[in-house]
């Protein structure tokens, strides 16, 4: 199916910095057609394609060809993950990790290999995931690459497989993993540690130290994707010239100021820049019973220009790929 570019919106990304322009600038330049992007159908926002989306609209296309999701946000989510490390710009060490914390919060009966395979890591590393987090609620089974449910308590399987080699000591691998409900790796292995004089059921491996060093790697990994926090001296004064030049420029503009709606628009930003300078200085002159009603009308007031900002924002994203927009370090 065949849509108009500007009635998408992005969607919630597994990349934890963005599209990248370089792969989008590619994309662009290429004779080739673009495959065709995922969209949720009930938001319309992107799950799969947004480098695509992104390299469509710098080609001048007013339409792209999508495939339409029907689901919740989080298989959304997966199907997203799942795309990204399958084909396309891959995502990084980081994007998955990050992904695969969320879908073990989210999926907590999809198996380690499961996920390991939906976000391109190792099962180890998902099962050290697993462990480390305290938001992961307890199941006793666990669903697997093949769509089967297995029970979480693998020593309950390796007992049963153990009980059964003992009564039928000649069956083949695939018999006594058809009676113990277990693979047939796991009677192989079972089969053997009784053949050393060994338990079925191995010990427990020390943990020592794994869930502290797992914590610490999650926060290595997060704070090298996260951005400075510190703000240089005299941003306040920087942020406020460039609002001002920004205002003069829109005011110039005639794609504005020649449609009514533009004009109301301008009117709108140029009368809340008039009156900003007044604020600071307006606070202390506000009676203590007036306190709360002024600050919950700010919070209105302002949650409506944010509202504003991030739908632009969503737009520019696809309208605008290479526009520069500041980074909203509230979200």
């Amino acid at each position: 199916m065949t849509i108009p570019i500007l009635s998408l919106r992005p969607g919630e990304s597994p990349r934890l910095r963005g599209e990248d322009k370089r792969h989008v600038a590619r994309l662009a330049e290429t004779d080739a057609p673009l495959p065709p992007i995922l969209v949720d159908r009930r938001t319309m926002r992107v799950i799969d394609g947004m480098h695509r989306l992104m390299a469509a609209s710098m080609r001048g296309q007013d339409t792209i060809d999508v495939e339409f999701f029907d689901g919740d946000p989080e298989e959304g989510f997966l199907r997203a993950v799942q795309a990204n490390v399958t084909h396309g710009f891959p995502l990084s060490q980081a994007d998955r990790r990050a992904a695969a914390i969320r879908i073990v919060a989210s999926h907590p009966r999809l198996s380690d290999r499961t996920i390991a395979e939906i976000t391109g890591l190792g099962a180890r590393t998902v099962a050290s995931i697993r462990r480390s987090s305290d938001s992961v609620p307890e199941t006793t089974t666990r669903i697997g690459r093949d769509g089967k449910v297995r029970p979480v308590d693998h020593g309950e399987g390796r007992r049963r497989t153990a009980e059964f080699l003992a009564r039928n000591p000649k069956a083949s691998l695939r018999e006594v993993a058809k009676a113990a409900g277990v693979s047939p790796g796991t009677v192989r292995d079972v089969r053997k540690r009784l053949e050393r004089g060994e338990e079925a059921v191995p010990p427990e491996p020390r943990q020592g130290g794994t869930i502290e060093r797992a914590k610490k790697e999650a926060a290595r990994l997060e704070s090298a994707e996260r951005e400075p926090d510190t703000v240089a001296e005299g941003s306040f004064d920087a942020d406020r010239e460039a609002a001002r030049y920004a205002l003069e420029k829109l005011l110039r503009d005639p794609s504005l100021r020649h449609n009514e709606q533009g004009r109301r628009l301008l009117r709108l930003i140029q009368h809340t820049a008039a009156e900003a300078k007044d604020w600071l200085g307006a606070t202390e002159t506000v009676p203590p019973h007036c306190l709360a009603m002024i600050t919950s009308l700010a919070r209105h007031f302002s949650e409506i220009w944010l509202s504003l900002a991030e739908e632009l924002d969503d737009r520019a994203a696809i309208a605008d790929p290479w526009g520069v927009r500041p980074v909203d370090d509230t979200k």
